[in-house]
């Protein structure tokens, strides 16, 4: 199989996908006291028995590597109000969590106010080009109020229904 890609087919796929509505969340887990994040959108729901989700991690990321040893994992499900969330976690540094409020639960770090939140025991890891998935068995989850943040077009807001209300 020829895994070449041409510039164009790059630069093409990159502007369907800026298309694609993404929920936005963050990734985290804990090494000894040290809590660790990344903010992620590719993250999904894959099975309801057993409840699974899967997120993606890039292949040099530092969280990958964590959760290898860690073998767990909470999604931090972004609320519309929470974008410099999602920015601060994007960034590279160990002071993500500086003035962040956060609990441990289940083993996983737990960022304050957000509408939903999982606990996860990594099942594997799944090799996907310059990512790598990790398939995660949820055994705790929570939803709160509130209309989530999205990514569209290169930009953050939130989803709205057909009708033009948020949700």
């Amino acid at each position: 199989m020829d895994t070449a890609t041409s510039p164009s087919l790059t630069e093409e796929f990159r502007e369907v996908m800026a298309g694609v509505c993404t929920p936005v969340s963050v990734v985290t887990t804990i090494e000894g006291t040290r809590p660790h994040g990344t903010t992620v959108s590719a993250f999904a729901s894959l099975s309801m028995t057993p409840p699974m989700v899967l997120v993606a991690l890039d292949r040099g990321s530092e969280l990958l590597a964590l959760l290898g040893a860690t073998g767990r994992f909470g999604v931090n499900v972004l609320g519309s109000a929470q974008a410099d969330l999602a920015v601060r976690f994007a960034g590279k540094g160990k002071a993500k969590f500086d003035g962040v409020p956060w609990t441990l639960a289940h083993g996983v770090p737990r960022l304050s106010r957000v509408p939903g939140w999982l606990a996860c025991t990594v099942d594997k890891f799944v090799e996907g080009g310059d990512h790598v998935i990790a398939l995660g068995l949820v055994v705790a989850a929570e939803r709160r109020a509130g209309p989530p943040l999205t990514y569209h077009a290169r930009s953050f807001g939130t989803h709205t229904t057909a009708g033009g209300k948020s949700a």
